[in-house]
């Protein structure tokens, strides 16, 4: 067989697929030859075809992706990763089927568990690939009435909007926790609107530890987020559906989701309640309404047994995580302004911890929308 050119686009993956297989056979013990495995990536490489990994050798792909993705704080478990090798599934309903498995699996009665499910690459560069066009698997519907306010998260308008003119019958009376279908794409691009089982999505109802008024406020939110829309690259190929969970850092719900003016924007609510002066930045209402919707998601969480971490120790894990990969000779790819929390930020550790964000293999990058 030929030389492939190195600044070839099958080239660039030969030298991935080499990187990735030297790594697994030292970091895994694999029993394969060295050469053989390096041979066959060569020659699918070369033809086009995607990197012909072992289940075994795409379990460490997954696990590694975790480990070197620069915007997960949670990385300390990162051998803890289940991966479900179903590349042979590439139709939308044996996709779907899959996913109802993965989130009932991840949810685990509450005591969330971490997993990756890869779906079929693209058969040849460039050719179309199963997608899955949810952001994540659990999400809220977002309205935008005709006199422009809003309903739900923000967030979500538009894919609300293309799951509606996929035949979507939202609610008689919409509300602003409205579970999305799914909307999946096979290899010819066309998608398809697929309903969540009732019962299958579960959710926290969010109550305050001290403050009997906070349930009033009717608030609540999914368990586990399971991210739907990103890539996993490892040893030159791309797989574009490759949904993959962890666990909540409260501060994600708490001070993000929920708190963003730009979300669901819920702290001049929460300050009025709590009788704040809202009118005058240095009363610290923002801070105060802040302080007490986190405290509701940790307490909510807990009280339902459901697994969420606080950012505090999030913290501390991450740092504990750096100094093992610093004595593994591993240099940590981290991106500040997704590491350090949004609440309180200078009393954690990794506020105070420089940080760069480095290219890798494998791992988990983003992609165009698919809507």
């Amino acid at each position: 067989m030929p030389p492939v050119p190195a600044n070839s686009a099958a080239g660039m993956g030969l030298a991935e697929a080499i990187t990735h297989e030297l790594a697994f056979l030292s970091e895994a013990h694999s029993g394969s030859t060295l050469e053989r495995r390096l041979t066959i990536c060569r020659e699918a490489l070369a033809a086009g075809r995607p990197g012909p990994l072992t289940a075994a050798e795409l379990t460490w792909a997954g696990r590694i992706a975790w480990r070197n993705h620069a915007r997960c704080i949670g990385r300390l478990y990162w051998r803890s990763l289940t991966v479900r090798d179903h590349r042979h599934l590439d139709t939308p309903e044996q996709l779907y089927g899959s996913l109802l498995e993965h989130l009932e699996l991840a949810q685990g009665e509450g005591n969330v568990r971490s997993h990756l499910t890869v779906f079929a690459p693209a058969e040849h560069p460039g050719a179309p690939a199963p997608r899955i066009w949810n952001h994540q698997l659990c999400a809220y519907a977002g309205y935008r009435h005709a006199d422009g306010t809003l309903l739900g998260d923000p967030k979500n308008i538009a894919l609300t909007t293309r799951a509606c003119e996929l035949g979507w019958r939202q609610p008689s009376t919409p509300g602003p926790f409205d579970l999305l279908p799914w909307i999946i794409a096979g290899r010819d691009g066309r998608p398809q609107l697929f309903a969540l089982p009732p019962g299958l999505v579960r959710e926290v109802r969010l109550r305050h530890p001290s403050l009997p008024w906070f349930e009033g406020l009717g608030l609540r939110w999914y368990a586990v987020p399971v991210v739907s829309d990103m890539r996993l690259h490892a040893a030159g190929t791309d797989y574009p559906a490759a949904p993959f969970n962890g666990w909540y850092m409260g501060t994600e719900i708490g001070a993000r989701n929920l708190a963003d003016a730009d979300r669901y924007n819920l702290l001049p609510r929460v300050a009025e309640m709590l009788g704040l002066d809202c009118r005058n930045p240095r009363s610290l209402w923002k801070d105060r309404a802040l302080l007490e919707l986190n405290a509701a998601v940790l307490h909510s969480y807990e009280l339902e047994g459901v697994k969420l971490v606080d950012h505090h120790t999030a913290s501390a894990e991450f740092m504990k995580f750096c100094a093992l990969e610093k004595s593994a000779g591993r240099e940590v790819s981290a991106r500040w302004d997704w590491i350090v929390p949004p609440l309180s930020p200078a009393t954690t550790p990794v506020f105070h911890t420089p940080m760069q964000e480095r290219a890798s293999t494998p791992d988990f990058l983003t992609q165009s929308a698919a809507y």
